[in-house]
């Protein structure tokens, strides 16, 4: 009754069936380790920004790409904002996610002379054209304290933002303290400082940037186990086909010859 299993026909039936297992489990496994990588992501994220703040420059110095387990970190740094320096990144998205504009980005040299850092004081709108400079609010003058959350260098290997050049005076892709120590002369920290606060208060200021959210963890887990059903499903798929094709037959076997009438 199941000859037919020998077929070309359910040779390569079943060939695709036997692929399809390996990659569905495969892609099952990709969708959990995006899950655990989330879910690891909330969690440092939760534990930094709840710490206690720290200096800026006890965690990172010039050159030095910040490690993956202090980003985010809660951070302070006291100096005085240069705002002759001053630079915007461009096409990057307000808090609320509904307008494309600019982040303001102002080096703060600190009182201690160990260096420069780069802070992001939070995001300005468009001033209606692609190369104008925006107007962003003055940063408060004389010793300020700045306190944020600590940042790695943006490149477009970690961000896949394409850095690419010729844009308007004072305006960029990326922030990266590096990019920025070689375009002023000066020498600044590894990373940045994602402002949250001042002190004294700064009054008139482009809009902060919230805290990043840390309680979703996606989908990737009910993907991955739909991934897995399926890959239960295709054996099932391929028994009643086979099952279904073999009833089919047995029916027209059954099936009675017509009566040849004479002509």
């Amino acid at each position: 009754m199941y000859r037919f299993l020998l077929s070309w026909r359910w040779a390569i039936i079943t060939l695709i069936g036997l692929l399809l297992i390996p990659a569905m489990i495969r892609l099952g496994f990709w969708q959990l380790h995006r899950h655990e990588a989330r879910v690891a992501r909330n969690q440092l994220i939760a534990q930094n920004l709840t710490a206690t703040p720290v200096a800026f420059d006890s965690l990172t110095v010039p050159g030095r790409t910040v490690p993956t387990d202090i980003t985010w970190k809660a951070v302070t740094a006291t100096g005085q904002f240069d705002v002759a320096d001053e630079f915007v990144i461009r096409s990057r998205t307000e808090p609320g996610g509904s307008s494309i504009g600019y982040f303001v980005i102002t080096p703060l040299k600190l009182a201690d002379g160990k260096g420069d850092v780069l802070v992001n004081r939070g995001w300005v709108d468009s001033p209606g054209d692609t190369i104008s400079y925006p107007n962003p609010p003055a940063p408060p003058s004389g010793q300020i304290t700045v306190t944020g959350r600590l940042r790695a260098d943006e490149t477009h290997a970690n961000s896949g933002i394409p850095d690419r050049g010729g844009l308007p005076d004072r305006q960029f892709k990326l922030i990266n303290s590096e990019q920025a120590a070689q375009r002023i002369g000066t020498t600044f920290l590894g990373g940045y400082l994602e402002m949250a606060s001042t002190v004294p208060p700064s009054g008139a200021s482009p809009e902060v940037l919230g805290e990043p959210e840390h309680s979703d963890i996606g989908p990737h887990m009910a993907y991955a186990v739909q991934w897995w059903l399926f890959t239960a499903l295709v054996p099932v798929g391929l028994v009643v086909l086979a099952r279904r094709e073999a009833k089919d037959l047995a029916a027209v076997k059954k099936r009675p010859e017509p009566e040849l009438v004479p002509a």
